[in-house]
């Protein structure tokens, strides 16, 4: 039973891919399924994919938010120094300020540690989560398509101003591909499964 509906998922998967690619009647990967061979550009996908951009925005957003939560107590902190310094050193109220002032860094650097290694560990996940979904989809597509290999490549065209840039298109692992590139295709499939996925969204036709 397990095995059938697997087998239904990965029908219903493939009807979603290739109305996207249908719809998009992109020549880029054109040959791929004559030659059995095809390219990806992973770094364009993850630039253009629309569930990790919004997952990333909001990342930026919750470290904003911490990133003032954490002004505002280090603004406590000042306001209470500045407090202490009013009284006399050694008398109780300032002994009482000073021991107040060095719980509040200590409760602030590990409250600082906590949430920057949470937002850590959520963004290697957004980076994990959608590299097996894209792993999953440019899968999907040459298995249905017939081909036997799909590589990595870099479509970006160098900078002539930009060393950084040069070397890496010299360094580029593929320097010439023939209507293989399949990157518009699943990006399509990708981008079209998160807008069904999302509320209100529309379904693939």
């Amino acid at each position: 039973m397990k095995t059938q509906v697997k087998a239904a998922a990965a029908a219903l998967l493939a009807v979603a891919f290739f109305g996207a690619a249908a719809s998009a009647q992109n020549p880029a990967g054109a040959n791929a399924k004559k030659y059995g061979v095809a390219v990806v550009d992973i770094n364009y996908i993850f630039k253009n994919h629309q569930n990790f951009i919004a997952s990333m925005d909001g990342m930026k957003n919750d470290f904003q938010g911490v990133e003032a939560e954490v002004k505002g107590k280090q603004q406590q902190i000042v306001k209470a120094t500045e407090q202490k310094n009013n009284y006399t050193p050694g008398s109780p109220e300032f002994k009482q300020l000073d021991e107040q002032i060095v719980r509040m860094n200590a409760a602030l650097q590990v409250d600082v540690t906590q949430k920057r290694k949470g937002l850590v560990e959520r963004e290697a996940k957004i980076y994990y989560d959608t590299y097996v979904e894209v792993t999953k989809a440019i899968q999907l597509y040459a298995e249905h398509q017939g081909i036997g290999i799909v590589l990595r490549f870099n479509g970006e065209e160098a900078d002539q101003n930009n060393r950084e840039s040069i070397l890496r298109s010299i360094n580029k692992a593929v320097h010439f591909q023939n209507s293989i590139d399949i990157t518009p295709d699943v990006l399509a499939y990708l981008n079209r499964t998160a807008t069904a996925q999302a509320p209100g969204g529309s379904r693939p036709q």
